[in-house]
């Protein structure tokens, strides 16, 4: 096993050996082990929802220092604009024309859609490179006793969610642990007492104490600040009655009443960057702050539920929201810290998908990229290398009837529905898709209806529609 260790440090090493020929400033990182890694990743978070991409409104000190202090990516798409297939965008690196899962639920059939045991993870692939892994937060795909299971896509710790739908409360009275349910004391009955987005915070820490002798990989999946909107009430504290409240959020579903909802969206916030710190001490603690690779960003972009987003402005000024193909539904914020390699306050305006992000921690793990794959490693990136153009990014989603985008360069193209008229953006001088240049651009138009046909595959859950048609809602 040692000799097996040994044999990975010596091809991270090398491979950040290459990247030290940037300059003498960088050559330290090829005497650093392999960094570890953690993905934490917010829930329904806006592009703007954060100080480093332009919040003026709620508190991030955390998130902004990790910008400060690290690299920020104003073009990054996750995946998807709704939870569940941006998770699989992000475990298997392909997007939603190739993805196992494309949406909550499939389009042919209603029921959730698990990974197979066939398919690759993110986790396999680090676990294979000899990284301790786990799983912390919200999972979405695959339900107790599927193929779908955390420890059955590479992960050896799970502690959290399965089902998504069971997220919608942030006081559940049970959450699992690997493969057993687990009471969440003070949560019985309708008591809500303890916080889930604690209980993950904790749960990650300890992770990160237990795995620190080697090298390892966290996936921390908060589930704020998605709806429900009920915080800790000393969270809450901070903003009620600072904050100019529009109409409360009224119960429905299984989603609690908040009278003040404005303050609850910015009180889980705040506290999700809370704990963004406490994770930044304790790797400081710990001695492994320097060569932990820390990549924040959330799953799709804000709900525009009551309108609390636009009071925020938590599209950054992008239209659209969660469920859509506009910019305000699948671009969020991200941010990279490692300091044995980012250069500080480094912005990175190349468009870059979550799909990226398993080829970029395999290669930092000395680990084996999957064939395939849809995406490409953002080492050059954080090691402050320009990326080259790339041909095309594409997204699909059932919503609405089932909608297609795509991006070539600057220029997207975005059918809103599949017996919707094809609209064209150029993004480098029109970000918030307000002038539609379909009419004067015709061979952009016919390049997408080639694209929304090439870069997608039909499967038994996801093809084609014949005519619209509704989804279940999330």
């Amino acid at each position: 096993m040692h000799e097996q260790r040994s044999h990975f440090i010596s091809a991270a090493a090398a491979i950040l050996a290459v990247i030290a020929g940037l300059g003498p400033g960088r050559a330290v990182a090829a005497q650093e082990p392999r960094p570890n890694v953690i993905l934490i990743l917010a829930d329904d978070l806006g592009f703007g929802d954060i100080g480093a991409f332009g919040q003026r409104i709620t508190r991030t000190p955390h998130l902004d220092q990790m910008a400060r202090e690290g690299m920020i990516f104003t073009q990054f798409y996750p995946g998807a604009a709704v939870c569940a297939p941006t998770r699989s965008v992000l475990m298997t690196g392909l997007h939603t024309g190739h993805a196992r899962v494309r949406d909550n639920f499939s389009q042919a059939h209603g029921d959730r859609v698990p990974l197979e045991s066939g398919d690759v993870t993110m986790a396999e692939v680090l676990k294979q490179a000899g990284y301790t892994t786990g799983l912390v937060g919200k999972w979405g795909l695959g339900e107790a006793g599927t193929s779908g299971e955390p420890r059955r896509q590479g992960f050896d710790f799970f502690y959290g969610f399965l089902n998504q739908r069971h997220a919608h409360t942030h006081y559940p009275a049970k959450l699992w642990r690997n493969e057993t349910e687990e009471p969440l004391p003070g949560n019985e009955g309708n008591q809500r007492n303890t916080y889930a987005g604690d209980r993950f915070s904790e749960e990650a820490l300890d992770f990160i104490e237990r795995s620190r002798s080697q090298p390892f990989f966290l996936y921390l999946a908060y589930t704020a600040p998605h709806l429900e909107w009920v915080p800790p009430a000393d969270s809450l504290a901070e903003y009620r009655g600072r904050i100019p409240e529009n109409e409360p959020f009224l119960a429905h579903s299984n989603y609690y009443a908040q009278p003040t909802p404005r303050a609850a969206y910015a009180a889980m916030i705040t506290r999700l960057d809370r704990d963004v710190g406490r994770l930044f001490a304790r790797l400081r603690e710990l001695d492994l702050a320097r060569n932990t690779l820390v990549v924040f960003t959330s799953d799709n972009g804000a709900h525009a539920t009551g309108g609390v987003a636009d009071f925020f402005r938590s599209n950054g000024g992008l239209r659209g929201y969660k469920n859509q193909l506009y910019e305000g539904g699948i671009r969020t914020p991200m941010i990279a810290h490692w300091p044995a390699l980012i250069q500080p306050g480094t912005v990175v305006s190349t468009p870059v998908a979550g799909w990226d992000l398993l080829a970029t921690f395999s290669e930092l793990a000395g680990g084996r990229i999957p064939p395939g794959i849809d995406g490409r490693s953002l080492v050059p990136a954080l090691a402050g290398r320009t990326l080259p153009e790339r041909d095309t990014l594409y997204w699909e989603t059932p919503v609405g009837g089932f909608w297609q985008a795509v991006r070539f360069g600057d220029f997207k193209a975005i059918r809103p529905g599949w017996e919707k008229p094809v609209e064209v953006y150029d993004l480098s001088v029109d970000a918030a898709e307000r002038n539609n240049l379909a009419s004067r651009r015709p061979d952009l138009v016919k390049r997408a209806e080639k694209a929304f046909s090439s870069e997608r595959t039909n499967t038994p859950h996801w093809p084609l529609p014949q005519k619209s048609a509704s989804r279940p809602g999330k």
